[in-house]
């Protein structure tokens, strides 16, 4: 990897500014700084992407972005965000894939909860306008994967809920949580929670659950949407079934010394490197609405593991968090920063940069 000595000097002296801020134990989100740092390496300025990965990979690179500047007051990566907006607004971060849209519908969700940059919002609500067209009445409602119509799944479903959800929280769209309740009340009957608690990925042609994997980030995403829209009706069935999922992922997808697992260990392809981290981001959304010990342990399990086990001599991030660390990617790299700034939010009240002039 082509090391960019500035730029990592730079942010190895903002993790060390973070380090002298916590008089005792380890400090995650110097630990993100770090890695982050590392990540930026992949950065392409002229495409606003980066180097080597997927479409809706770069849009959670965003997240994890925006995501350590609202916890650690540190603005260096804002220019960074800025660009990918504007390098790719023209194409309003659409494509066949509903999954697509509505990652990049968070992340720029996000992006605007940091800078208060209406055009980000904007955007979001123009995606979700786009997701909207995905709903149809078979198996009863639910959005397809893609604008093909060849399969109803978790992912998508679970984004639109989350979208919905967070939009009307910021716009007052009353329109937007009509279609959150909708969203919840189909997946809910939909048959895709299984027996064990889990989400597995979708649905047969018959709208049957399928069986196939419940891949961590469909038990992930379905946290930070219930606790949205918890947090927009006060329904306390909401975060049961929240918790339900939470308890039945960490039971059923960690070994024994509480590291999650993806199934396709140690060899996942570019999607499945990314999943775990979208859990950690996710069951930290569920644990600030309704605070669970479980969870802070997990998260703080997850982070030593990967910052002591799963760590390269540049700061990076590997795929399997229990070690040993072998190679890198911005997938792996970017889900491990997930758990590290998980864990360090357990330490840091987010920052809310203020609104350009």
């Amino acid at each position: 990897m082509n090391m960019h000595k500035g730029r990592i000097i730079l942010a190895l002296t903002g993790a060390s500014l973070l380090l002298a801020q916590t008089a005792h134990g380890p400090n995650r989100l110097a630990h993100a700084a770090a890695g982050i740092a590392t990540l930026q390496n992949w950065y392409i300025e002229s495409t606003g992407l980066w180097i080597a990965t997927g479409w809706w990979n770069s849009a959670n690179a965003v997240t994890v972005l925006v995501d350590y500047g609202r916890l650690s007051g540190d603005s260096r990566y804002l220019p960074a965000v800025a660009n990918t907006f504007d390098r790719n607004e023209a194409g309003g971060f659409l494509n066949k894939f509903y999954d697509d849209e509505g990652w990049w519908a968070l992340a720029w969700i996000d992006a605007y909860d940091w800078t208060q940059d209406q055009r980000y919002l904007d955007m979001a609500s123009q995606i979700f306008s786009n997701m909207q067209g995905g709903w149809d009445d078979t198996c009863g409602g639910g959005l397809w994967w893609s604008k093909d119509r060849t399969y109803k799944n978790a992912i998508p479903n679970e984004l639109f809920l989350t979208v919905a959800a967070r939009l009307a929280a910021r716009t007052g769209d009353s329109a937007a949580l009509d279609w959150a309740n909708r969203e919840w009340q189909w997946f809910a009957q939909s048959g895709m929670i299984n027996a064990q608690g889990l989400v597995n990925d979708g649905l047969t042609s018959a709208c049957k659950n399928n069986g196939k994997t419940p891949w961590t980030y469909n038990q992930g995403v379905i946290l930070g949407g219930l606790a949205a829209l918890y947090r927009q009706t006060g329904d306390a069935a909401l975060l049961d079934q929240a918790h339900a999922i939470a308890h039945a992922a960490i039971a059923n997808l960690t070994d024994s010394g509480g590291i999650l697992h993806e199934t396709c260990e140690p060899k996942c392809g570019a999607d499945g490197q990314q999943f775990k981290g979208i859990f950690a981001r996710n069951l930290r959304a569920l644990n600030a609405a309704s605070p669970r010990p479980e969870y802070a342990a997990f998260l703080r399990a997850n982070a030593a593991s990967i910052w002591s086990h799963d760590r390269g001599p540049d700061n990076q991030f590997g795929q399997v968090w229990s070690g040993p660390f072998t190679v890198a990617t911005v997938a792996t790299q970017v889900s491990a920063l997930d758990a590290l700034l998980g864990a360090g939010s357990l330490d840091a009240a987010p920052r809310k940069r203020k609104p350009p002039r």
